[in-house]
């Protein structure tokens, strides 16, 4: 049978986050113009940001794939009998928000429209894959379980690159993460949060988020797809594995959460996966009041000596057992109502306890 996309690693990898080292290896990043509605066509491999967002194309055959990029989050792309190629927009670093997009995908052979993005420490390259051609991309991996989110069954997978092109070298070792649609569709909301967790829960823990992008890709294929997306939406978490799907055994420790109030906005925190050195949290702001906040600040107050050691979709300070979260750029504006989330890792040694949480919103 044919392993998981064996080839991936070689076509995508090549424009990872790292862009300022990879560009010189692949190609020269590409001037965008000033005019936020300027629509610029990419047909050279490159990386940068358009509109506010963060964009990569890479193509084995330039001449035939190209990616059009719009207004704020809205890209188009067309490819013909080309050899391997993807592109996208999204963010760079990623995270745990919701991602929204919507548009149209057409395809004629093999190729796929996912979530796709890296960490580092360790390094990982994932995919929540929502619509793919002629080909599954499951096919000869190994199924670890599936979670449902979003309307649909995902099924989890992973499969091991060696010696492959990466966001940190042509010549890395690293795992690839797969969450792959059962009921394939182009348009809705995709609860990161709901993936990352899953795959904590089988026992794949991501890293520092590098970059995350809304992909169109197409390997021996020909197609096109024009794409919208941004941040927001998502259901609050996963559902419980199907029956007959198999699952590796829950985390050693227990998982804690809890939540508290501040001004205007509460903040909710769960253990994803605990290891018993170290765990994997995730937060959740909600704002609380009738008007969208302008930015928000979570304080975690520990009662033992656990770390931070890398954080995404905010910014942290620790100063003993305190640790103060800031919104990114990109979530301080959260809707009445509404809800945005960032996720840590963090090392311990004793005993695991939640952290007590204090949340005030602007």
């Amino acid at each position: 049978m044919k392993p998981i996309r064996p080839t991936r690693g070689s076509r995508l990898s090549r424009l990872a986050g790292k862009a300022s080292v990879l560009a010189v290896a692949f190609a020269a990043v590409l001037t965008i113009p000033t005019s936020a509605n300027a629509d610029t066509t990419v047909s050279s491999n490159s990386t940068g940001t358009n509109n506010g967002y963060f964009y990569s194309f890479w193509s084995q055959n330039s001449g035939q794939a190209s990616m059009t990029l719009g207004a704020g989050g809205q890209y188009s792309t067309t490819w013909n009998n080309v050899t391997n190629f993807v592109a996208g927009k999204g963010w760079n670093p990623g995270g745990t928000d919701p991602v929204t997009y919507s548009g149209t995908f057409n395809c004629n052979g093999n190729c796929y429209l996912s979530l796709y993005g890296w960490t580092t420490n360790p390094l990982i390259e994932y995919y929540i894959v929502d619509n793919y051609g002629n080909y599954n991309p499951s096919s000869g991996a190994t199924k670890l379980g599936s979670v449902i989110s979003d309307g649909s069954t995902y099924d989890l997978y992973s499969t091991q690159r060696t010696n492959a092109p990466s966001i940190e070298g042509d010549h890395s070792n690293f795992t690839q993460f797969w969450a792959i649609r059962q009921s394939k569709r182009t348009g809705g909301t995709i609860t990161v949060s709901n993936f990352f967790t899953a795959w904590a829960k089988a026992g794949l823990n991501l890293g520092t988020p590098n970059y995350q992008i809304l992909a169109t890709e197409g390997y021996g294929s020909s197609g096109s797809s024009n794409i919208t997306v941004s941040h927001g939406g998502g259901t609050s978490s996963p559902s419980p594995s199907p029956s007959g799907s198999t699952s590796p055994s829950p985390s050693p420790s227990p998982s804690p959460s809890g939540s508290t109030g501040g001004s205007g906005c509460t903040a909710t925190f769960t253990n994803a996966s605990d290891w018993g050195a170290g765990y994997t949290g995730a937060v959740t702001v909600k704002n609380n009041g009738s008007t969208a906040t302008n930015g928000w600040k979570v304080t975690m107050t520990y009662a033992g000596n656990q770390t931070v050691t890398n954080l995404w979709s905010g910014t942290y300070t620790q100063s003993g057992q305190v640790v103060t979260v800031n919104n990114a750029a990109y979530n301080g504006s959260i809707a009445a109502g509404g809800t945005t989330s960032f996720g840590f890792n963090a090392n311990y040694s004793g005993t695991n306890t939640a952290p007590a949480l204090a949340c005030t919103a602007s």
